[in-house]
């Protein structure tokens, strides 16, 4: 059993997913501060100094229990919601734009045919003998 794991995590499918997880991982992390620090502060100053993040709608508002316990307020916390929003929008361009350089690339590499061939001296030979036979 510990021979076929190590054979399945040594196959190159393995490690290429356990790579992209990693690597999309940490670019996920770079499109959330880019969203949250760089994109949406001017959209938000754009439209009227608005911060994205905080944006909410109260259901029902924070009181105080009749024991003196505090009942939090019920939110709908649509800001965090277009926050998501654009981040995957930018996540899905990338990646988009990163399959299509790749298809170009392999539709490169299919484009270009192979020479064909340079026949064998039998076929020379076969020929010349078939070309004097007809003169």
């Amino acid at each position: 059993m510990i021979s076929e794991f190590k054979e399945f995590a040594m196959r190159g499918n393995v490690i290429d997913l356990a790579v992209g997880v990693v690597i999309g991982g940490a670019f996920g992390k770079i499109v959330t501060s880019l969203v949250d620090k760089v994109i949406m502060p001017p959209i938000g100053w754009l439209i009227g100094n608005v911060d994205f993040s905080k944006l909410a709608w109260t259901l029902a508002p924070a009181r105080v229990a009749a024991d003196g316990t505090e009942i939090p307020a019920v939110v709908v916390g649509y800001g965090d919601f277009i926050n998501t929003v654009v981040q995957f929008v930018i996540v899905a361009f990338a990646i988009f734009m990163v399959v299509k350089v790749v298809n170009r690339l392999s539709r490169k590499k299919e484009e270009a045919p192979a020479a064909p061939a340079a026949p064998s001296e039998e076929v020379l030979l076969l020929r010349e003998i078939r070309d004097t036979l007809r003169k």
